[in-house]
């Protein structure tokens, strides 16, 4: 397929931000920011401005505050120094041509108590995350994994200061430079853990009924839009078949139709849903995706093992706007060029995608030069 004829090359406008493509790098956490203080470098700044060629990049997830943290290594978006961090990289990726949201994350009872200077994580309800491991760093310095704490239920009172968390962290991310911010709304984090049916078991105005179970996300979703200043400028993310780290929903299409539903009505830029990607993962039907085309009038992002090819079959069919390619950009900075070309990619070092240095990370090599 030429390049005209391609979807995948072809822009699109994402509110006022003109995309020059519809490939997106995804967000993906590293675990390469410096210590102390978990602040964005130098290194993350060239990793990042080597991507520069994707219509849009999603950064990793980057806490909103010291008790939203829960892997070790990872950036967040709290203090000066992380803001003054992060604002180093966008102007690397802006220098280099591209666009960049940040991804706003706030774990909730995926953390450990190591993680938190002792506090106990926060969730929608006192429920532990059973059998799933964060990653954290031993006392030696080495990388390691433990067994989530169990958290305690977050009192209703204490909900809009998270809420209000989210506003400033949309705030410090426009000081930062970003083109706007994209809230983590998946993969058993914070407000996935008040959407999915069994993992919500509060009885106040934010649990029980689909309607309650959903409020959370309309607040903080409101919240960046005035952190912001641009409706156009905010995204979610969300997974609605995806298990992982034991977040289930008893009726899933019927819950996230909702949620799609709610979230046009709000207004944000678009909605980026994860498809499950593991090898007996649950299949999202395409009538599913239909029906979430249906009722989101924005734009629409997809994840999950794409290739070229499905890719710009989904572009052609309309379900989707923007396709979004995960482990191929680790390996490939140069990814939308061999997509183009149909050279081959590079494939990834698993041992080196969290923690460590430059390897893994930046040293990955571009196409030849013809």
């Amino acid at each position: 397929m030429s390049e005209n004829a391609s979807p995948l090359f072809q822009s699109h406008a994402l509110g006022g931000l003109e995309l020059p493509n519809r490939i997106v790098m995804p967000p993906m956490t590293r675990s390469r920011a410096s210590q102390p203080g978990d602040v964005p470098n130098e290194l993350m700044a060239e990793y990042y401005a080597q991507r520069a060629s994707a219509g849009l990049i999603v950064s990793e997830g980057t806490w909103i505050s010291p008790l939203g943290k829960g892997y070790a290594w990872t950036p967040g978006i709290h203090s000066p120094a992380q803001v003054a961090g992060w604002r180093k990289v966008t102007q690397a990726v802006h220098a280099a041509g591209g666009r960049i949201f940040a991804q706003l994350w706030h774990v909730g009872r995926l953390s450990h108590i190591s993680l938190l200077d002792g506090q106990s994580p926060v969730s929608s309800s006192a429920l532990q995350a059973e059998g799933v491991n964060v990653f954290v760093a031993e006392t030696d310095g080495t990388p390691g994994f433990v067994q989530a704490s169990k958290p305690r239920a977050l009192k209703t009172e204490e909900i809009q200061g998270i809420v209000d968390e989210y506003r400033q962290a949309a705030r410090n991310a426009m000081a930062a430079g970003f083109d706007g911010v994209e809230l983590h709304a998946a993969n058993g984090y914070l407000v996935n853990q008040f959407i999915d049916s069994n993992a919500n078991d509060r009885t106040d105005q934010y649990g029980g009924s689909l309607e309650n179970r959903l409020r959370f996300l309309g607040e903080v979703a409101r919240a960046l839009i005035e952190g912001t200043g641009d409706k156009s400028r905010v995204g979610i993310r969300l997974a609605p078949l995806t298990t992982l780290n034991g977040c289930v929903d008893a009726d899933p299409e019927t819950t996230y139709l909702a949620a799609a539903r709610l979230l046009g009505e709000i207004g944000v830029g678009y909605i980026h849903i994860a498809e499950a990607d593991w090898d007996d993962a649950p299949h999202m039907p395409l009538a599913f995706k239909r029906r979430l085309r249906e009722v989101f009038p924005g734009t629409l992002i997809y994840a999950g093992k794409y290739t070229a090819e499905r890719a710009n079959a989904a572009l052609n069919e309309g379900w989707a706007d923007l396709i979004a390619f995960g482990r191929p950009f680790v390996a490939n900075p140069d990814l939308p060029e061999r997509l183009r070309q149909g050279a081959p990619l590079n494939a990834h070092q698993r041992e080196t995608l969290f923690g460590g240095g430059a390897v893994g990370l930046t040293d990955y090599p571009r196409l030849a030069v013809q």
